[in-house]
Protein backbone atom coordinates (compact mmCIF):
# COMPACT_ATOMS: atom_id res chain seq x y z
CA UNK A 1 0.00 0.00 0.00
CA UNK A 2 2.59 2.42 0.84
CA UNK A 3 4.85 1.15 -2.38
CA UNK A 4 1.46 2.40 -3.82
CA UNK A 5 0.83 5.75 -2.49
CA UNK A 6 4.53 6.49 -3.25
CA UNK A 7 3.97 5.63 -6.86
CA UNK A 8 1.22 7.55 -7.07
CA UNK A 9 2.53 10.51 -5.29
CA UNK A 10 5.93 11.13 -7.65
CA UNK A 11 3.06 10.42 -10.64
CA UNK A 12 1.29 13.61 -9.27
CA UNK A 13 4.16 15.74 -8.93
CA UNK A 14 5.26 15.28 -12.50
CA UNK A 15 1.83 15.81 -13.71
CA UNK A 16 1.73 18.56 -12.12
CA UNK A 17 5.25 19.82 -13.02
CA UNK A 18 4.10 19.23 -16.90
CA UNK A 19 1.42 21.06 -16.47
CA UNK A 20 2.73 23.95 -14.97
CA UNK A 21 5.35 23.79 -17.31
CA UNK A 22 2.60 24.29 -19.95
CA UNK A 23 0.83 26.55 -18.38
CA UNK A 24 3.14 28.90 -16.81
CA UNK A 25 3.80 31.00 -19.74
CA UNK A 26 0.79 33.66 -20.66
CA UNK A 27 1.19 33.67 -24.22
CA UNK A 28 1.26 29.41 -23.70
CA UNK A 29 -2.80 29.68 -22.26
CA UNK A 30 -3.55 31.97 -24.96
CA UNK A 31 -2.23 30.39 -27.49
CA UNK A 32 -4.22 26.81 -26.15
CA UNK A 33 -7.85 28.92 -26.32
CA UNK A 34 -7.70 31.66 -28.73
CA UNK A 35 -6.82 29.85 -31.78
CA UNK A 36 -9.21 27.07 -31.36
CA UNK A 37 -12.26 29.41 -31.04
CA UNK A 38 -11.12 31.32 -34.31
CA UNK A 39 -10.61 28.64 -35.89
CA UNK A 40 -13.91 26.98 -34.55
CA UNK A 41 -16.02 30.29 -35.60
CA UNK A 42 -13.64 30.68 -39.05
CA UNK A 43 -14.84 26.99 -40.21
CA UNK A 44 -18.22 27.44 -39.18
CA UNK A 45 -18.64 30.38 -41.45
CA UNK A 46 -16.43 30.26 -44.43
CA UNK A 47 -15.61 26.44 -44.69
CA UNK A 48 -18.91 25.99 -46.22
CA UNK A 49 -20.68 23.97 -49.29
CA UNK A 50 -23.68 26.09 -49.58
CA UNK A 51 -24.52 28.08 -52.32
CA UNK A 52 -25.94 30.87 -50.51
CA UNK A 53 -25.07 33.65 -52.75
CA UNK A 54 -24.38 33.09 -56.63
CA UNK A 55 -23.64 36.06 -58.73
CA UNK A 56 -24.98 35.38 -62.99
CA UNK A 57 -25.32 37.01 -65.78
CA UNK A 58 -27.81 36.91 -68.86
CA UNK A 59 -28.15 36.99 -72.22
CA UNK A 60 -31.97 37.44 -73.26
CA UNK A 61 -31.91 37.44 -76.87
CA UNK A 62 -35.87 36.59 -76.65
CA UNK A 63 -37.02 39.27 -74.49
CA UNK A 64 -39.88 37.66 -74.22
CA UNK A 65 -42.86 36.85 -71.32
CA UNK A 66 -41.57 33.14 -71.02
CA UNK A 67 -37.81 34.16 -70.69
CA UNK A 68 -38.88 36.76 -67.95
CA UNK A 69 -40.75 33.98 -65.97
CA UNK A 70 -37.75 31.96 -65.73
CA UNK A 71 -35.63 34.99 -64.54
CA UNK A 72 -37.78 36.55 -62.21
CA UNK A 73 -37.72 33.25 -60.56
CA UNK A 74 -34.01 33.32 -60.27
CA UNK A 75 -33.85 37.02 -59.24
CA UNK A 76 -36.32 36.37 -56.22
CA UNK A 77 -35.03 33.15 -55.07
CA UNK A 78 -32.81 34.67 -52.55
CA UNK A 79 -29.95 32.58 -54.12
CA UNK A 80 -29.23 34.24 -57.18
CA UNK A 81 -27.86 37.75 -58.10
CA UNK A 82 -28.07 39.09 -61.74
CA UNK A 83 -24.50 40.92 -61.82
CA UNK A 84 -24.67 42.11 -65.70
CA UNK A 85 -27.04 42.13 -68.85
CA UNK A 86 -25.06 40.64 -72.09
CA UNK A 87 -25.71 41.97 -75.31
CA UNK A 88 -23.33 39.61 -77.11
CA UNK A 89 -21.96 36.10 -76.93
CA UNK A 90 -18.83 37.53 -76.79
CA UNK A 91 -19.53 39.18 -73.25
CA UNK A 92 -19.42 35.55 -71.71
CA UNK A 93 -16.17 34.95 -71.70
CA UNK A 94 -15.46 38.22 -70.22
CA UNK A 95 -17.53 38.02 -67.05
CA UNK A 96 -16.43 34.66 -66.34
CA UNK A 97 -12.57 35.14 -66.68
CA UNK A 98 -13.71 38.33 -64.49
CA UNK A 99 -15.04 36.56 -61.99
CA UNK A 100 -18.14 38.69 -62.13
CA UNK A 101 -20.38 36.09 -62.66
CA UNK A 102 -20.01 32.33 -61.43
CA UNK A 103 -22.85 31.02 -64.31
CA UNK A 104 -24.19 33.25 -67.64
CA UNK A 105 -27.56 31.76 -68.90
CA UNK A 106 -28.29 32.45 -72.47
CA UNK A 107 -31.91 32.37 -73.83
CA UNK A 108 -32.71 32.12 -77.35
CA UNK A 109 -34.41 34.54 -79.88
CA UNK A 110 -37.02 31.58 -80.72
CA UNK A 111 -37.25 30.52 -76.72
CA UNK A 112 -41.04 31.50 -76.79
CA UNK A 113 -42.11 30.82 -80.34
CA UNK A 114 -40.90 27.61 -79.86
CA UNK A 115 -42.37 26.89 -76.30
CA UNK A 116 -45.90 28.17 -77.84
CA UNK A 117 -45.54 25.37 -81.11
CA UNK A 118 -44.73 22.74 -78.09
CA UNK A 119 -41.44 21.94 -78.89
CA UNK A 120 -38.76 22.12 -76.80
CA UNK A 121 -36.49 25.05 -75.74
CA UNK A 122 -33.17 24.99 -74.81
CA UNK A 123 -31.22 27.29 -72.24
CA UNK A 124 -27.29 27.71 -72.32
CA UNK A 125 -25.91 27.87 -68.75
CA UNK A 126 -22.19 28.35 -69.18
CA UNK A 127 -20.50 27.57 -65.51
CA UNK A 128 -16.91 29.04 -63.85
CA UNK A 129 -15.41 25.26 -63.19
CA UNK A 130 -12.54 26.55 -61.41
CA UNK A 131 -15.52 26.02 -58.30
CA UNK A 132 -16.31 23.04 -59.55
CA UNK A 133 -18.76 22.22 -56.66
CA UNK A 134 -20.27 25.55 -56.12
CA UNK A 135 -20.81 25.73 -60.35
CA UNK A 136 -22.38 22.42 -60.08
CA UNK A 137 -24.79 22.90 -57.28
CA UNK A 138 -25.55 26.38 -58.85
CA UNK A 139 -26.27 24.37 -62.04
CA UNK A 140 -28.57 21.49 -60.36
CA UNK A 141 -30.26 25.10 -58.79
CA UNK A 142 -30.87 26.43 -62.16
CA UNK A 143 -32.45 22.99 -63.20
CA UNK A 144 -34.90 23.17 -60.53
CA UNK A 145 -36.17 26.57 -61.40
CA UNK A 146 -36.42 25.42 -65.01
CA UNK A 147 -38.61 22.60 -64.10
CA UNK A 148 -40.15 24.42 -61.38
CA UNK A 149 -41.08 26.95 -64.65
CA UNK A 150 -42.29 24.21 -66.88
CA UNK A 151 -44.80 23.02 -64.73
CA UNK A 152 -46.34 26.32 -64.25
CA UNK A 153 -46.51 27.15 -67.57
CA UNK A 154 -48.10 23.21 -68.06
CA UNK A 155 -50.60 23.49 -65.38
CA UNK A 156 -50.35 19.70 -64.66
CA UNK A 157 -47.86 18.01 -62.37
CA UNK A 158 -45.77 14.60 -63.36
CA UNK A 159 -48.13 11.37 -62.67
CA UNK A 160 -44.74 10.42 -60.51
CA UNK A 161 -43.43 12.51 -57.96
CA UNK A 162 -40.54 11.95 -55.72
CA UNK A 163 -40.80 12.85 -52.23
CA UNK A 164 -37.37 13.22 -50.38
CA UNK A 165 -36.38 13.07 -46.64
CA UNK A 166 -33.07 13.98 -45.25
CA UNK A 167 -31.93 12.26 -42.28
CA UNK A 168 -29.82 14.06 -39.46
CA UNK A 169 -29.26 17.03 -41.60
CA UNK A 170 -33.16 17.86 -42.62
CA UNK A 171 -31.62 21.26 -43.89
CA UNK A 172 -28.77 20.12 -45.83
CA UNK A 173 -26.61 22.41 -44.45
CA UNK A 174 -22.56 21.10 -44.83
CA UNK A 175 -21.94 23.34 -41.94
CA UNK A 176 -24.14 20.64 -40.04
CA UNK A 177 -21.79 17.85 -41.15
CA UNK A 178 -18.36 19.56 -41.00
CA UNK A 179 -18.77 20.81 -37.30
CA UNK A 180 -19.20 18.24 -35.14
CA UNK A 181 -16.13 16.68 -37.26
CA UNK A 182 -13.83 19.63 -36.07
CA UNK A 183 -14.42 18.75 -32.18
CA UNK A 184 -11.97 16.47 -32.76
CA UNK A 185 -9.70 17.58 -35.41
CA UNK A 186 -9.33 20.66 -33.88
CA UNK A 187 -8.18 19.43 -30.85
CA UNK A 188 -6.16 16.80 -32.27
CA UNK A 189 -3.38 19.28 -33.75
CA UNK A 190 -2.25 20.87 -30.47
CA UNK A 191 -2.49 17.65 -28.42
CA UNK A 192 0.02 16.20 -30.83
CA UNK A 193 1.85 18.95 -30.75
CA UNK A 194 1.95 19.24 -26.57
CA UNK A 195 2.50 15.81 -26.74
CA UNK A 196 5.46 15.89 -29.22
CA UNK A 197 7.22 18.56 -27.18
CA UNK A 198 6.82 17.26 -23.88
CA UNK A 199 10.42 15.44 -24.38
CA UNK A 200 12.16 17.20 -26.42
CA UNK A 201 11.47 20.36 -25.06
CA UNK A 202 13.26 18.44 -21.67
CA UNK A 203 16.12 17.13 -23.76
CA UNK A 204 16.66 21.05 -25.10
CA UNK A 205 16.49 22.22 -22.19
CA UNK A 206 19.03 20.65 -20.32
CA UNK A 207 16.57 19.36 -18.17
CA UNK A 208 16.27 16.10 -19.43
CA UNK A 209 19.12 14.28 -17.77
CA UNK A 210 17.91 15.47 -14.56
CA UNK A 211 14.96 12.67 -14.74
CA UNK A 212 18.16 10.27 -14.77
CA UNK A 213 18.93 10.64 -11.30
CA UNK A 214 15.17 11.10 -10.25
CA UNK A 215 12.90 7.88 -8.73
CA UNK A 216 10.50 7.81 -11.79
CA UNK A 217 10.43 4.89 -13.23
CA UNK A 218 9.34 4.85 -17.56
CA UNK A 219 6.06 4.25 -17.15
CA UNK A 220 5.67 7.16 -14.78
CA UNK A 221 6.75 9.46 -17.17
CA UNK A 222 5.02 8.29 -20.47
CA UNK A 223 1.71 8.82 -17.59
CA UNK A 224 2.84 12.08 -16.14
CA UNK A 225 3.96 13.67 -19.78
CA UNK A 226 0.53 12.13 -20.90
CA UNK A 227 -2.23 13.01 -19.00
CA UNK A 228 -1.60 17.34 -19.10
CA UNK A 229 -2.03 17.09 -23.24
CA UNK A 230 -5.41 14.39 -22.55
CA UNK A 231 -6.71 16.56 -20.62
CA UNK A 232 -6.58 20.45 -22.16
CA UNK A 233 -7.75 18.21 -25.77
CA UNK A 234 -10.63 17.01 -24.19
CA UNK A 235 -11.13 21.00 -22.64
CA UNK A 236 -10.27 21.98 -26.12
CA UNK A 237 -12.92 20.31 -27.39
CA UNK A 238 -15.31 21.16 -24.82
CA UNK A 239 -14.69 24.80 -25.92
CA UNK A 240 -15.44 23.81 -29.76
CA UNK A 241 -18.77 21.73 -28.52
CA UNK A 242 -19.96 24.76 -26.55
CA UNK A 243 -19.68 27.01 -29.91
CA UNK A 244 -21.42 24.22 -32.18
CA UNK A 245 -24.57 23.88 -29.50
CA UNK A 246 -24.93 27.68 -28.64
CA UNK A 247 -23.59 29.72 -31.21
CA UNK A 248 -24.35 27.62 -34.65
CA UNK A 249 -26.91 25.87 -32.63
CA UNK A 250 -26.29 22.40 -34.46
CA UNK A 251 -28.89 20.38 -32.31
CA UNK A 252 -27.53 16.92 -30.84
CA UNK A 253 -29.47 14.20 -30.75
CA UNK A 254 -26.93 11.69 -28.76
CA UNK A 255 -25.13 11.19 -25.43
CA UNK A 256 -22.82 13.81 -24.22
CA UNK A 257 -21.19 11.37 -21.42
CA UNK A 258 -20.59 8.96 -24.38
CA UNK A 259 -19.08 11.73 -26.75
CA UNK A 260 -16.63 12.56 -23.54
CA UNK A 261 -15.39 9.14 -23.26
CA UNK A 262 -15.00 8.86 -26.88
CA UNK A 263 -13.02 11.79 -26.93
CA UNK A 264 -11.03 10.39 -23.98
CA UNK A 265 -10.25 7.16 -26.14
CA UNK A 266 -9.50 9.03 -29.00
CA UNK A 267 -6.97 11.59 -27.06
CA UNK A 268 -5.10 8.47 -25.67
CA UNK A 269 -4.52 7.09 -29.23
CA UNK A 270 -3.40 10.56 -30.13
CA UNK A 271 -1.11 11.44 -27.16
CA UNK A 272 0.51 7.92 -27.80
CA UNK A 273 1.55 9.04 -31.31
CA UNK A 274 3.21 12.43 -29.92
CA UNK A 275 4.71 10.75 -26.80
CA UNK A 276 6.69 8.16 -29.51
CA UNK A 277 7.39 11.30 -31.81
CA UNK A 278 8.90 12.83 -28.82
CA UNK A 279 11.12 10.42 -27.61
CA UNK A 280 12.55 9.84 -31.03
CA UNK A 281 13.18 13.68 -31.75
CA UNK A 282 16.22 14.92 -30.11
CA UNK A 283 14.86 19.08 -29.62
CA UNK A 284 11.90 21.07 -30.18
CA UNK A 285 12.21 21.74 -33.87
CA UNK A 286 12.64 18.13 -35.35
CA UNK A 287 9.78 17.10 -32.65
CA UNK A 288 7.66 20.02 -34.54
CA UNK A 289 8.90 19.12 -37.87
CA UNK A 290 7.59 15.77 -37.45
CA UNK A 291 3.94 16.74 -36.14
CA UNK A 292 3.59 18.83 -38.97
CA UNK A 293 4.21 16.01 -41.45
CA UNK A 294 2.13 13.61 -40.11
CA UNK A 295 -1.11 16.68 -39.32
CA UNK A 296 -2.14 16.52 -42.83
CA UNK A 297 -2.40 13.27 -43.70
CA UNK A 298 -3.99 12.09 -40.57
CA UNK A 299 -6.64 14.71 -41.67
CA UNK A 300 -6.77 14.12 -45.32
CA UNK A 301 -7.02 10.47 -44.29
CA UNK A 302 -9.75 11.17 -41.74
CA UNK A 303 -12.92 11.39 -44.15
CA UNK A 304 -13.39 15.27 -42.61
CA UNK A 305 -12.86 16.46 -46.46
CA UNK A 306 -14.07 13.32 -48.89
CA UNK A 307 -15.34 10.06 -47.95
CA UNK A 308 -12.76 7.33 -46.42
CA UNK A 309 -15.02 4.78 -49.00
CA UNK A 310 -14.42 6.76 -52.07
CA UNK A 311 -10.47 6.58 -51.40
CA UNK A 312 -8.29 3.48 -53.29
CA UNK A 313 -8.09 0.38 -51.55
CA UNK A 314 -4.66 0.98 -50.07
CA UNK A 315 -5.12 4.32 -48.42
CA UNK A 316 -8.48 2.88 -47.05
CA UNK A 317 -6.21 0.51 -45.32
CA UNK A 318 -3.80 3.08 -43.98
CA UNK A 319 -6.26 5.17 -42.57
CA UNK A 320 -6.89 1.99 -40.04
CA UNK A 321 -3.84 3.76 -38.61
CA UNK A 322 -5.24 6.96 -37.96
CA UNK A 323 -7.19 7.45 -34.78
CA UNK A 324 -8.71 10.84 -36.59
CA UNK A 325 -10.75 8.65 -38.88
CA UNK A 326 -13.07 6.75 -36.08
CA UNK A 327 -12.88 9.68 -33.43
CA UNK A 328 -14.77 11.92 -36.23
CA UNK A 329 -17.05 8.93 -37.24
CA UNK A 330 -17.74 8.36 -33.29
CA UNK A 331 -18.43 11.97 -32.89
CA UNK A 332 -20.22 12.85 -36.14
CA UNK A 333 -22.63 9.65 -35.46
CA UNK A 334 -23.24 10.25 -31.47
CA UNK A 335 -23.95 14.14 -32.24
CA UNK A 336 -26.05 13.86 -35.22
CA UNK A 337 -27.49 10.31 -35.24
CA UNK A 338 -28.03 9.89 -32.01
CA UNK A 339 -25.84 6.41 -32.16
CA UNK A 340 -25.59 4.73 -29.03
CA UNK A 341 -22.23 2.96 -28.12
CA UNK A 342 -23.22 -0.66 -28.77
CA UNK A 343 -23.25 1.42 -32.75
CA UNK A 344 -20.09 3.01 -32.44
CA UNK A 345 -17.92 0.55 -30.75
CA UNK A 346 -16.02 -0.32 -33.40
CA UNK A 347 -14.56 2.97 -33.60
CA UNK A 348 -13.58 2.30 -29.84
CA UNK A 349 -11.54 -0.69 -30.46
CA UNK A 350 -8.75 0.87 -33.64
CA UNK A 351 -8.04 3.58 -30.90
CA UNK A 352 -7.73 1.40 -28.48
CA UNK A 353 -5.44 -1.08 -30.33
CA UNK A 354 -3.40 1.97 -31.71
CA UNK A 355 -2.62 3.29 -27.80
CA UNK A 356 -1.76 0.21 -26.65
CA UNK A 357 0.86 -0.13 -29.32
CA UNK A 358 2.19 3.71 -29.29
CA UNK A 359 2.28 4.29 -25.31
CA UNK A 360 4.42 0.88 -24.93
CA UNK A 361 6.25 2.18 -27.75
CA UNK A 362 6.73 5.45 -26.00
CA UNK A 363 8.07 3.61 -22.62
CA UNK A 364 10.40 1.42 -24.26
CA UNK A 365 11.72 4.32 -26.46
CA UNK A 366 11.84 6.38 -22.88
CA UNK A 367 13.53 3.55 -21.07
CA UNK A 368 16.29 4.05 -23.58
CA UNK A 369 16.84 6.96 -23.48
CA UNK A 370 17.18 7.01 -19.05
CA UNK A 371 19.47 3.45 -19.34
Amino acid sequence: MATFQRWFHYLVVLTKKEFLTILVDPVNRITLIIPIFLQALLFGYAASYDVNHVDYAVLDQSHSQASQQILSHLDGSGVFKRTADLQNTAQIQQVINDRSALAVITIPTDFEDKLNNNESSAIQVVLDGRNSSTAGMAGSYISSIVTQVNQERLGSTSAVTVQSRTWYNPNLESRWGMMPSLIATLSMMQTLLLSALSVAREREQGTFDQLLVTPYTPTQIMIGKAIPPILIGVIQSSIILAIILFWFQIPMNGSLLLIYFGLFAFNIAVVGVGLSISAIALNMQQAMLYTFFLIMPLTLLSGLLTPVQNMPNVLNWLTYANPLRFGIDLVQRVYLEGAGFSQVKWDFLPMLILALITLPLAAWLFKNRLS
